[in-house]
């Protein structure tokens, strides 16, 4: 039986999260977020290339992973983000979960004080105080990971998400899954190609469950595991799916010349 890695990391985040709530109040976030001025509308421009029939990149930025171990040794979160500003990306997604992919939401701060980029805080979420949290460094948009939260949780999450019109990203991974992010109508539903459980990617996840998803209003996102712009156009051709989150192939291949040619 393959370690339930999603299960791993939910557990140590719940304790991390329980004790920094001990520290912070949703108070204390709320005058941070006020005081923020560099929100963007993450929805808004994915939307605007989906009506024009253009590819969306949601570029990821983190410096590990469980399944690639260290991807980047000089971890430059801002240097990354400049670079992928100049590929013409359309959005930013920031690994900021510490222990298992060494991240850190001060990067989002970072990134957005120098980038106008909408961010997606990418993270492992199940408790509303997160997303405040989130917002609070300057995230656009946070990410709900059906797998790993019960339904209360999920429906918590994106309430909070859209009273703070911060866009909702519902991550699914099964046919099952998929059915279950219908209800929520102003999401983007992502299939993750990769199975956080055991984090083997299949491109064929996106195959497989797109057609559960056809009538959903908002744009769908095939994430993980792209390795060529050819897998990327194949997948656009045959899904009509048009919004891409790509990783360790981007970071893999930062100063070469690669799935960016699409854009």
């Amino acid at each position: 039986m393959p370690e339930d890695i999603l299960k791993k990391i939910l557990d140590n985040k719940k304790i991390k999260i329980n004790n920094l709530k001990k520290e912070i109040n949703i108070d204390s976030l709320a005058q941070k977020i006020d005081e923020n001025k560099t929100f963007i509308d993450f929805k808004e421009k994915i939307i605007k290339n989906h009506k024009n029939d253009k590819i969306s990149i949601i570029a990821e930025i983190k410096k590990a992973s469980p399944s690639a171990g260290i991807i980047m040794k000089d971890y430059n979160p801002v240097e990354i983000a400049n670079i992928y500003k100049s590929n013409k990306v359309t959005c930013l997604s920031v690994l900021t979960e510490e222990d298992f992919f060494l991240g850190n939401l001060i990067h989002i701060s970072k990134i957005k004080q120098e980038i106008d980029l909408p961010i997606l805080c990418k993270d492992f979420l199940f408790d509303k105080f997160q997303v405040h949290l989130a917002k609070s460094y300057g995230a656009d948009a946070i990410l709900i990971i059906l797998a790993g939260v019960t339904e209360e949780e999920a429906n918590l999450l994106y309430e909070e998400a859209i009273e703070l019109n911060m866009t909702a990203i519902v991550e699914v991974h099964t046919v099952e899954e998929a059915k279950r992010s219908l209800k929520f109508n102003e999401a983007l539903i992502g299939i993750n190609n990769r199975n956080l459980k055991t984090l083997k990617t299949d491109i064929n996840t996106t195959y497989d469950i797109c057609d559960v998803l056809i009538n959903h209003k908002q744009p769908l996102i095939s994430e993980s595991g792209i390795k060529s712009k050819e897998e990327l156009l194949d997948i656009k051709k045959k899904t009509k799916i048009n919004t891409f989150l790509i990783g360790e192939s981007l970071l893999k291949n930062l100063y070469k010349n690669n799935i960016f040619s699409v854009l």
